[in-house]
C-alpha cells in the first residue's frame, strides 16, 4: 500500500496498466482460492454485505416465496433477507443449537416455494462449522440457490465452491484473508449469473467498459456486471499482496495451522475450572474461532485484562471470543491460556 501510494504520489496513473493488471490477477487468486470454475464468476465488492445485498435485490422474488437461514446468523446475513417481507417473501430461521443434525434440519425447512438458503459457513459467534457439502448438492437438486457467507472461514478454512455445489459467496477480506477494510468477493456461479439483476448500474459493468463513446451498451457477461464502479485501486494492491502471502503457504498447510491452535485452546480451555467452553468439540464442527464462558468473571472484563498482556480477544455477549491464525503457533496458544489462567479466577 505504500509503495502504491508513493508511486501515484509521484506519478499519477502513469502505471494504470499495472492497476488493471493487478485487479485480473486479483479476480484469478479469488478464483483460485475459492476453487470457482474460473475467474469470470468473481466480483470484487466492498464487502459481505454489497454480496448479500446482489442477491437479495437481483432475485425475481414472488409474494408467497420463502427462504431459509440460520438463527443467531450475523446482522449482514439477516437484514437484507428479513426485508423481502415486504415483497411477501418469508423468512425461515432454524435453530442449530438444539438440532442433533444441523444440516438436516436446515434442509427440512425447505419446501416446494423455497427460492433460497442462506448460512454462514463458520458462525460469527462460537465458531461452529457446517457440512456445505451436505447442503449445496441438497438445495441443487431442489433447484434452490444456495447461498454463503465464507467471511469466518475464507482465508483460514478451505473452501471449495464446485465440490460442495455453492452458488453464491460473499466474503469481505479484513478478517482470516488479512486485506484492508472496505473490499472483499462475490462469487456466482455461471448459471445464476443471468438471473439476478445488477443490484447497482455504472459504467465499468459493461463488456466494452472504456469504450465510453460506443452507442452498444451490452452487460458484461462476466462477474463483471456486479463490479458498477471505479475499483479502489489502493485496496486491491493490498488484498492482492495477502492473497499472494496465503498462496505461498498454501491453503491446506494453513488451515492445519489454524485448526492446531484451535485444538490446543480447547484442550487448554478444558483444564480450567474457571472456564467453560462455549464451541463444539467435535473436529469437524472446529474452525479458527474458538469461545469461552467465563464463569468467575466478565467476558469484558476477562477480555481487558488480557489486553493488558497484549493477548486481543473480544466480548460477544457472554462469551469471549479467540481467534487466532496461521501466523501463531504451540508458544502463543500457551501464552494464551496462561493469560486465561491468571485473569479467570
Amino acid at each position: 500500500m505504500v509503495e502504491f501510494a508513493t508511486a501515484n504520489h509521484r506519478d499519477g496513473p502513469a502505471s494504470f496498466a499495472d492497476w488493471v493488471a493487478n485487479e485480473r490477477e486479483l479476480h484469478q487468486r479469488y478464483a483460485r482460492l475459492l476453487g470457482a470454475a474460473s475467474a469470470d464468476e468473481i466480483s470484487v465488492v466492498p464487502n459481505t454485505t454489497e454480496g448479500v445485498g446482489i442477491v437479495a435485490a437481483g432475485l425475481d422474488w414472488r409474494a408467497g416465496d420463502n427462504l431459509v437461514t440460520a438463527v443467531g446468523e450475523f446482522p449482514t446475513n439477516q437484514l437484507a433477507w428479513a426485508a423481502l417481507a415486504d415483497r411477501g417473501v418469508t423468512l425461515r430461521a432454524v435453530d442449530l443449537r438444539f438440532a442433533a443434525d444441523p444440516e438436516a434440519a436446515l434442509l427440512e425447512a425447505m419446501d416446494e416455494r423455497t427460492r433460497l438458503l442462506t448460512v454462514s459457513s463458520v458462525q460469527w459467534t462460537d465458531g461452529f462449522r457446517l457440512d456445505l457439502g451436505r447442503l449445496g448438492p441438497a438445495c441443487r437438486a431442489a433447484g434452490v440457490l444456495f447461498f454463503v457467507d465464507a467471511i469466518q472461514q475464507l482465508g483460514a478454512l478451505r473452501v471449495d465452491v464446485e465440490r460442495d455445489a455453492v452458488d453464491c459467496l460473499a466474503a469481505g477480506s479484513h478478517k482470516w484473508q488479512m486485506g484492508p477494510e472496505g473490499l472483499g468477493v462475490f462469487y456466482c456461479r455461471a448459471q445464476w449469473r443471468d438471473r439476478i439483476r445488477p443490484l447497482k448500474l455504472g459504467w465499468r459493468m459493461l463488456e466494452q467498459a472504456f469504450a465510453f463513446d460506443r452507442p452498444e451498451r451490452a452487460v458484461a457477461g462476466t462477474g463483471q456486471r456486479f463490479e458498477p464502479g471505479s475499483p479502489n485501486t489502493l485496496g486491491q494492491m493490498a488484498l492482492n499482496a495477502a492473497l499472494a502471502l496465503q498462496e505461498r503457504y498454501g491453503t491446506a498447510w494453513i488451515e492445519q495451522r489454524v485448526l492446531a491452535n484451535t485444538a490446543a485452546l480447547i484442550s487448554g480451555i478444558d483444564a480450567l475450572p474457571a472456564l467453560e467452553l462455549a464451541s463444539r468439540r467435535t473436529p469437524e464442527r472446529r474452525s479458527g474461532i474458538v469461545s469461552l464462558r467465563p464463569l468467575n468473571t466478565s467476558p469484558r472484563t476477562l477480555a481487558r485484562r488480557l489486553a493488558e498482556r497484549n493477548i486481543v480477544a473480544v466480548a460477544r455477549g457472554e462469551l469471549l471470543r479467540l481467534s487466532p491464525h496461521f501466523y501463531q503457533g504451540e508458544a502463543d496458544m500457551q501464552g494464551v491460556l496462561e493469560g486465561l489462567e491468571n485473569f479467570s479466577n
